[in-house]
């Protein structure tokens, strides 16, 4: 909501132009100053001669001790008029009978200070505002350094468990290798045993037949 107040009053035919203010908010209603209200105010709220503005609740809870001390910037108010409980949505008969008989630069006065508290409050909603994105902005930041590094760290030991991969492939490419190499060796001892069994098969038959022959002959 944009809202944009051109005061002025006319005097002697002159006229005075007492100000132009111009406010931009989400929307056209105040927050409670209360630490973690924060509520949106509406029906009646607690002004401060401090330029701070409470939920009647919180208002009611905290102005009725003695003496009164703002909640939120811990402020003395001790004046008659330093606490006003005010309606924020006031009838139209008293919208049209507050001011009534007061002289234009009293109006005006009134209007500026109402103003100036309203300035002031959205000023304040604009800095909690931006504090708050910085902090969350910080935080996001934190975040990511802290996801980027455990990512490089996560990626050190994928590079690191894909080299140690890569040993134990050619380590077992070795053990094959010599697994193939043993085998064959394996295979041709037995090869030479099974050839060297048979000879001396051979041998001890050829043997026995000579014995025999000698035995034969004998008288």
């Amino acid at each position: 909501l944009s809202t944009s107040i051109n005061c002025g009053v006319c005097f002697g035919g002159k006229t005075v132009a007492a100000g132009i203010v111009k406010m931009s908010m989400c929307e056209d209603m105040l927050l409670c100053n209360y630490r973690k209200c924060r509520v949106k105010l509406s029906g009646y709220a607690w002004v401060t001669a401090c330029s701070h503005i409470f939920c009647d609740q919180h208002g009611s809870g905290e102005f009725s001790r003695s003496p009164a001390v703002c909640p939120a910037c811990n402020s003395a108010l001790s004046g008659k008029l330093d606490i006003v409980r005010t309606e924020l949505s006031p009838s139209e008969e008293y919208k049209a009978m507050v001011l009534a008989g007061l002289r234009p630069e009293i109006v005006l006065d009134i209007s500026s200070r109402a103003l100036a508290f309203w300035t002031y409050q959205v000023h304040q909603e604009r800095l909690y505002q931006e504090y708050t994105y910085s902090k969350a902005e910080g935080h996001l930041k934190q975040m990511e350094k802290v996801y980027t590094q455990q990512l490089q760290s996560k990626d050190m030991e994928l590079t690191s468990m894909k080299s140690e991969v890569s040993s134990l492939k050619k380590v077992l490419e070795e053990y094959k290798k010599k697994f193939s190499e043993l085998s064959e060796k394996l295979m041709e001892r037995n090869r030479q045993y099974q050839k060297l069994q048979g000879l001396y098969d051979s041998l001890r038959l050829r043997n026995i037949a000579v014995a025999n022959q000698e035995a034969a002959h004998e008288p």
